[in-house]
């Protein structure tokens, strides 16, 4: 049942893998509309053979919009998580190894990070950064670094006392050496889980940034800046159903399968454990 979560999880992740990467000769081969094209196209039109996913409230296709969407989000994604690992997992490694004052520090100052809602603190980074690809992968990394930390800075406390970690110190073993080549591959193995999982909910709060306008700039194409265009979109009246059922389906689906992977990782390494 694990390795099918994984399995579920992993299809559906690569799909949007292949859709981001896809996407761009798409729109370049005109097989897929341009998603910036504005005003192009009837307004509201409803699904039909010329706009599969119909149109949004300024013309553009939906369609296009969610798949460039893909890619946008996939691209924040791998930013934020790139940026969070590359602060968080030193700082704890060295954090949890060395102890002392430095530890009590950075343990204070990463939980308050870590008690502030992630929502409510990438809003507050995202005032700040302003908007963009980049500046969205900031204000989610932010969010991010705390929970690598307090798990590599856990994980490394629990494993420096080992009977192999002071044979290392008693051999003249060098700090960097120990921890690179002992601490670092014992400690590792719960990353994978937390990775996925907080893919999953950057997904998230990605597309709740952009429904407040504080993601990416209008004209890159967003799952939840759209959803937000739809939601003004309401005030019509019209039956516009379309423009908010496929970004949203878009959104569910990837959570669901990044959600699924780090599920299933994480009853698989449970599996594992003696």
């Amino acid at each position: 049942m694990d390795r099918k979560l994984f399995l579920v999880g992993g299809i559906l992740t690569s799909l949007f893998w292949g859709i981001a990467l896809i996407t761009p000769w798409l729109i370049r081969s005109g097989i897929v509309y341009d998603p910036n094209l504005f005003l192009d196209f009837p307004v509201h039109d409803p699904p039909s053979w010329q706009h599969w996913f119909g149109t949004d409230m300024q013309g553009h296709d939906v369609l296009a919009r969610v798949l460039a969407g893909t890619g946008v989000a996939l691209q924040v994604v791998v930013l934020s998580t790139v940026i969070s690992v590359t602060i968080g997992l030193p700082l704890g490694l060295w954090s949890g190894y060395q102890g002392g004052t430095l530890d009590r520090v950075l343990v204070f100052v990463m939980d308050c990070l870590y008690t502030i809602p992630s929502l409510l603190l990438s809003i507050a980074i995202a005032f700040v950064v302003g908007a963009g690809v980049k500046n969205a992968a900031i204000a989610l990394s932010v969010v991010y670094i705390p929970q690598y930390f307090r798990l590599l800075r856990n994980q490394t406390v629990s494993v420096k006392n080992e009977v192999y970690i002071e044979a290392a110190r008693a051999l003249g073993a060098h700090d960097r050496w120990i921890l690179s080549r002992y601490v670092f591959p014992n400690v590792i193995q719960s990353l994978p889980v937390l990775l996925t999982l907080n893919s999953a909910d950057a997904v998230l709060t990605l597309a709740s940034l952009g429904f407040l306008g504080l993601g990416v700039p209008p004209q890159v194409p967003e799952w939840g800046h759209d959803l937000k265009q739809s939601l003004d979109a309401l005030s019509t009246g019209e039956p516009i159903w379309w423009t908010t059922f496929f970004p949203g389906m878009a959104i569910t689906l990837l959570v669901t399968g990044l959600s699924l992977m780090g599920e299933g990782l994480k009853s698989l390494k449970g599996d594992r454990a003696p």
